[in-house]
C-alpha cells in the first residue's frame, strides 16, 4: 500500500471498474425488497454547481447504503432539456460567433444547432456525475427530448385533454419581453429600485344626473405610466366618502381621449396614494381581476417585445375581441419601447396640464430570472392545467402519510401552496421543447394527437386539408413532472415500471416544492394507477436539503463572484485559473476588478486538491434539517485529513498483518481492550445505521468520523501497537485477528460516504484475507449485534481513557516530557475498577509513560506539589516534585502568561472602538469573539498552575 494517500491516483480507475463490471445495475432479486431514487435531471446548460454535488453525494449515500443491504437497487440518471435556459444560451452564442439571431433561421436548423451544443454540454454534466462517484444505471440514462420520454409527454397531454383538464384561454401571464415568452410566476424575482410616482389627474365627464362643479378631476398615483393608454377604468372605494358620490359617472382617459366610467370597488385602498385607481386590465393582475368583477374591456397596447403597438388590441372580459374602443393609437407613442414612452407620455401630461406633481420612491418591481428584463403582465393565448381538480389527491397523499416531507416543516408550505393552487399554464413561446401535439386546420379546430398522420387517420382528413401544429412548446416542467415513470418506460406497462414505481424517496431544495415537487405529486396520481384503480405516489419519501451558501452567508452567484466548481476542489485550480474562469462571459463587465480582488482574498494561493472522497464527507457532514448551508473551506481540509488518518491508519493494519491466518472469533475469552473495540464499533453502526435511517446525514458523518479517528486511530491502534511490542503471541495473534475485522467492517460502513478510499483500501484486505468477491459495494452492510452489547465494558473504558487524558494533559501543560517517568496512586478504587487496572497494567504503564501504578488506601497522604482529580469516584494523584523544577516551571509561565495578556488587551481594545464594531464585517466580528474566548480560557489555565506552584492542589473535581 502506497505511503502517501493520493486522491487522484485511485479515483478515476475505480470508477472505470465500477462501470464496466455493471455493478451499478439493479441485481434484479425480485425477492428482495426493490429501491429506487429518481436523480432530479440536471439541465444541459452547464456545469453542475454546489447544489448538484451535494443533493447527488446525499443520494449516492442512499443508493450504496441500500445496495448493501442486498436490495435491488436502482438509480435513474438523466438530464433536463432546459427550454428557456438552454435557449438563451444558444442564442447568445449564435450572437457572439455569427452575429445572428433565432429569427436569422427557419425553426429546424435553430433546433440543429441545440442539438450540437447538447451533445457537447451533456458529456460535460455526465463526466461531472462520475468524478462524484454516482453509481447510477449509466446504461439506463434518459434526456428529456429522447423519443421514448416524448412518446409519454404527449400521452400525458393527450390523457388531461381528453378528459377536459387541458384548455386553451386568453388570460395575464408574466411576459419575458426579451425571450418573448411567458414565464411562471415562480421565476418572477421581484427587486427593489429607485422609481418615481407620477400623480396624473383624469378630468371628470359632466353626468347630467350628478354633477360636482367644485371637482374637476381625479387624481390617479402611478408608477407605471405608460400603461394609461390602456385604462378602461378608474376605481374608488364604495365607503371613500371623498369620492364615493363619482361612481358611475365618467373621466377622460388623458393623451387618447377615451371616456372611460369610475367604478366601485374594495381594491381601491382609501388609505393609500390618492384613494383613486386607474384600471389596466390586460396589463396588471389586479387589475385584471377587478376587470372581470365589473366586465371591464381588456386593451392590450404592447407587443410581445416590449414596445408600444401601432394598433391597440382590444377583448371583452372573455378575451373575446371587441370594438367597444376605438384601436387608434397617437403616432408618437407607436413602437416606442416602455422605457421610452414613459417619458414622452409624461412630457406630454405635462404639456396638456394633467401632471400634479412626482414623488421618488422605491418599487418591488418583478424581473425574468432567466434574462433579467422587468416582466410585464400580458393578454396572450395560453394553455393551461387544471390543477385545481388534480390537487385533493395531492393534497391527502401528504395529509395521509402516503408522502412523508423531511424535515417536517417543508409539509406545511406544500400544502399552504395546494390549497391556494390555480391552474397551470403550461406553454411556452419557445422553440427548444416538447412541442404541443395539438393541430389546427384552416377553421382552428383543434385535434389533439402523437402526429400529424396518427390524427388524419383517426379523424378521416385528407391531405387536401392543410393541418399546422401549434407553435408553442410545454413549459419543462411539465415533462420533469412525469419523470418518476416515463423514465420507467409508461405508458407502455414495463417490468421496470412494476418493480420500481413508487420510488423511493426524492432529494430536492425547498425551492422547488411548488416549481417540480408537487407538479410530480399531482401528474403521477392522475395518471398511474394499481389494477385496482388506487392512485400511485411517485416517492415515499421527499428529503429537502438546505442551500449551499458561501462561507457568508451570501447565495452563490456569478454577478457575485463567490462561485467554486466542486471539480475545482476535487482536482484543484490555481488562482489565475480561479479569476479567469470566475470572470469568463461575465453579463456585468464592470464587475471584472471587485470579482478579482474577492477571489484573490478568498483564495491566494487557489485551491488545493482535496479528492471525490473529502468533499463527498463535507456535503454529508454539513447536511443539518437547516435551510441555509454555509460553505466551509476548513472543513474540506479537515475531512481531508481525515481520509488521510484513514489511509494511514489502514497501512498500519496491513503492515501488521500480512502473513496473519485469519479465523472467527469468541468474545468471551479475548484481551479487554478487544472487547471494548467490538462493542464500541457495534454501537457505532447502530447509531449510524439509525441516523441514515431518519435522513440525519449530519450525524452518520459525526458518528464515523468521531469512531474512526478518536476510537479506532487514536485509542485503539495505540493500544494495539503497545500489544504487539508488549503482549503475548497468543494476545498478538487474537488482536490481529480483531484489527483487520474492526477495519473491514468500518471500511463497509463509510463506503456510501467515501466509496474510492474504501475500495482502495479493502482491495487489499481482500487479498490478505482471500476474500472472492470483486467490489466492496457489493458486499453485506454491517448489522447491529446483540452479542456485543455490554455497557459495563464501555464505562470502564471511558474510565482508563479520562485517566490517560489527564496524565497526557499534565505532561502537555507542565512540559513534562515523554522521557521523565511519572507515578501514578489510586485512592478510593472498587473492586471492578482494581480488576481492570490490573488486566490492563502493562498497557496503562507503557501509554502513561508510568514508572508505578499503585493502589492505596483512604489514609495515604499525597506528598508535596502532587496534581490530584476525582474521576469516576475514583482519587487520582500524581507526583511531581522530581519531575518537575518548580522555579523553572514559574519562569516560563509567567512569561507565558504576560504574552497573553498583550493579545488578549489587543483585541479588547478592537472592541472598543466603535468603528471597528460599525464597518468590520460580521465574520471577521465573529472571529475575533472566537479568539478572544480562547486567549481567556488559556489565561486561567495558566493562572491555574502558577497556583499549583505556589502550594495550591490542582483539584478539578
Amino acid at each position: 500500500m502506497e505511503k502517501t494517500y493520493n486522491p487522484k491516483d485511485i479515483e478515476e480507475p475505480l470508477y472505470n471498474f465500477w462501470e464496466k463490471n455493471g455493478y451499478f445495475k439493479p441485481n434484479n432479486n425480485l425477492n428482495q425488497p426493490s429501491f429506487c431514487i429518481m436523480m432530479p435531471p440536471p439541465n444541459i446548460t452547464g456545469n453542475l454547481h454546489m447544489g448538484h454535488a451535494f443533493q447527488q453525494t446525499i443520494m449516492d449515500i442512499l443508493i450504496r447504503y441500500n445496495r448493501m443491504q442486498g436490495k435491488n437497487t436502482l438509480w435513474q440518471v438523466g438530464t433536463d432539456h432546459a427550454g428557456i435556459a438552454t435557449q438563451i444560451l444558444v442564442e447568445r452564442q449564435i450572437y457572439l460567433k455569427e452575429h445572428k439571431t433565432k429569427k436569422d433561421y427557419n425553426r429546424n436548423d435553430f433546433i440543429k444547432k441545440i442539438w450540437l451544443w447538447k451533445k457537447k454540454y451533456n458529456l460535460i454534466v455526465t463526466k461531472q456525475m462520475r468524478r462524484l462517484g454516482n453509481s447510477v444505471d449509466w446504461d439506463r440514462e434518459k434526456f428529456t427530448l429522447d423519443p421514448d420520454i416524448c412518446h409519454s409527454v404527449k400521452e400525458a397531454f393527450i390523457i388531461f385533454y381528453k378528459n377536459n383538464l387541458i384548455y386553451q384561454k386568453k388570460r395575464l401571464v408574466h411576459w419575458d419581453s426579451k425571450l418573448e415568452t411567458v414565464i411562471s410566476d415562480l421565476e418572477v424575482e421581484h427587486r427593489l429600485i429607485k422609481s418615481n410616482k407620477w400623480f396624473i389627474r383624469y378630468p371628470i365627464v359632466c353626468n347630467k344626473k350628478k354633477n360636482n362643479n367644485l371637482i374637476k378631476y381625479l387624481i390617479v398615483s402611478t408608477t407605471r405610466p405608460e400603461t394609461l393608454l390602456g385604462d378602461t377604468a378608474l376605481a374608488v372605494n364604495p365607503e371613500d366618502q371623498n369620492y364615493n358620490q363619482f361612481i358611475g359617472q365618467f373621466v377622460m382617459c388623458p393623451l387618447v381621449n377615451r371616456i372611460i366610467p369610475i367604478i366601485g370597488d374594495q381594491h381601491a385602498d382609501i388609505t393609500k396614494g390618492t384613494g383613486c385607481v386607474k384600471i389596466t386590465p390586460a396589463h396588471d393582475f389586479n387589475d385584471y381581476k377587478i376587470g372581470l368583477r365589473h366586465k371591464l374591456p381588456m386593451i392590450n397596447i404592447f407587443t410581445f417585445n416590449g414596445k408600444i403597438k401601432t394598433h391597440f388590441d382590444v377583448y371583452d372580459h372573455k378575451g373575446e375581441i371587441s370594438k367597444i374602443y376605438s384601436l387608434s393609437v397617437p403616432a408618437k407613442f407607436q413602437n416606442l419601447d416602455i422605457i421610452s414612452a414613459r417619458v414622452k407620455i409624461i412630457k406630454e401630461i405635462q404639456k396638456i396640464g394633467l401632471l400634479e406633481k412626482i414623488e421618488e420612491c422605491d418599487i418591488l418591481t418583478p424581473h425574468s430570472d432567466r434574462s433579467g428584463v422587468i416582466i410585464q403582465p400580458m393578454l396572450t393565448n395560453q394553455w393551461y392545467l387544471k390543477t385545481s381538480k388534480l390537487a385533493n389527491l395531492a393534497i391527502s397523499a401528504v395529509k395521509d402519510k402516503k408522502v412523508n416531507f423531511i424535515p417536517s416543516q417543508y409539509k406545511a408550505m406544500y400544502l399552504s401552496w395546494m390549497n391556494n393552487i390555480e391552474d397551470w399554464c403550461i406553454s411556452r413561446q419557445l422553440w427548444w421543447g416538447h412541442r404541443i401535439p395539438v393541430w389546427y386546420d384552416y377553421q382552428k379546430n383543434i385535434y389533439v394527437g402523437h402526429s400529424e398522420n396518427e390524427i388524419r387517420k383517426k379523424y378521416k382528413i385528407s391531405n387536401d386539408i392543410i393541418l399546422t401544429q401549434d407553435e408553442d412548446v410545454l413549459d419543462t416542467w411539465f415533462s420533469s413532472g412525469l419523470w418518476t415513470f416515463s423514465t420507467l418506460g409508461w405508458p407502455k406497462k414495463t417490468e421496470f415500471l412494476k418493480i420500481f414505481h413508487p420510488t423511493n424517496v426524492l432529494v430536492s431544495g425547498f425551492d422547488i416544492i411548488f416549481f417540480w415537487i408537487a407538479r410530480m405529486i399531482m401528474l403521477t396520481m392522475y395518471l398511474i394507477k394499481d389494477n385496482l384503480g388506487v392512485s400511485h405516489i411517485p416517492f415515499k419519501d421527499v428529503y429537502i436539503t438546505g442551500l449551499i451558501r458561501d462561507e457568508e452567508g451570501q447565495k452563490m452567484s456569478k454577478s457575485k463572484g463567490n462561485v467554486i466548481d466542486p471539480l475545482d476542489m476535487i482536482d484543484g485550480i490555481s488562482l489565475n485559473d480561479l479569476i479567469k474562469k470566475r470572470t469568463n462571459n461575465l453579463l456585468q463587465p464592470q464587475l471584472f476588478d471587485r470579482i478579482k480582488k474577492r477571489t484573490i482574498n478568498q483564495f491566494p494561493n487557489g485551491i488545493s486538491p482535496t479528492g471525490t472522497d473529502a468533499l463527498r464527507f463535507t456535503f454529508c457532514a454539513l447536511a443539518s434539517n437547516t435551510r441555509d448551508i454555509k460553505w466551509d473551506m476548513s472543513r474540506l481540509k479537515g475531512y481531508r485529513n481525515f481520509c488521510n488518518k484513514l489511509w494511514n491508519a489502514s497501512r498500519f493494519v496491513l503492515i501488521h498483518t500480512k502473513d496473519h491466518c485469519f479465523f472467527h472469533f469468541q468474545i468471551n475469552n479475548m484481551l479487554f481492550i478487544n472487547k471494548w473495540i467490538l462493542i464500541e464499533f457495534n454501537n457505532t453502526v447502530k447509531l449510524y445505521r439509525d441516523s441514515l435511517d431518519n435522513y440525519r446525514f449530519d450525524i452518520s458523518a459525526n458518528v464515523l468520523y468521531d469512531f474512526t479517528w478518536n476510537t479506532f486511530c487514536d485509542w485503539y491502534l495505540e493500544f494495539v501497537k503497545l500489544i504487539i511490542k508488549f503482549g503475548s503471541s497468543e494476545d498478538i495473534y487474537f488482536t490481529k485477528n480483531i484489527l483487520v475485522y474492526i477495519l473491514e467492517e468500518l471500511l463497509k460502513l463509510l463506503h456510501p460516504i467515501i466509496p474510492f478510499i474504501t475500495e482502495s483500501i479493502w482491495q487489499r484486505i481482500k487479498k490478505i484475507k482471500n476474500i472472492k468477491e470483486k467490489t466492496i459495494m457489493l458486499q453485506s452492510f454491517p448489522k447491529y449485534n446483540n452479542l456485543f452489547c455490554n455497557e459495563k465494558v464501555v464505562l470502564h473504558m471511558n474510565w482508563i481513557k479520562k485517566i490517560i487524558i489527564f496524565l497526557r494533559n499534565i505532561r502537555a501543560e507542565m512540559n513534562i516530557g515523554s522521557k521523565k517517568f511519572l507515578s501514578l496512586f489510586l485512592k478510593n478504587v472498587s473492586l471492578d475498577q482494581e480488576k481492570i487496572i490490573q488486566e490492563n497494567f502493562l498497557l496503562l504503564k507503557n501509554i502513561g509513560h508510568l514508572d508505578k501504578i499503585k493502589m492505596v488506601s483512604q489514609s495515604y497522604k499525597e506528598p508535596f506539589l502532587s496534581i490530584k482529580k476525582i474521576i469516576d469516584g475514583v482519587e487520582v494523584l500524581i507526583p511531581l516534585l522530581k519531575v518537575v523544577d518548580k522555579k523553572v516551571e514559574l519562569n516560563r509561565l509567567n512569561k507565558e502568561i504576560k504574552n497573553i495578556k498583550l493579545k488578549i488587551s489587543f483585541i479588547e481594545k478592537k472592541f472598543l472602538n466603535k468603528d471597528f464594531l460599525y464597518y468590520a464585517p460580521q465574520h471577521i466580528i465573529e472571529k475575533e469573539k472566537e479568539k478572544l474566548k480562547n486567549l481567556n480560557e488559556i489565561y486561567s489555565k495558566l493562572s491555574y498552575q502558577i497556583e499549583i506552584f505556589n502550594g495550591s492542589f490542582y483539584d478539578n473535581q
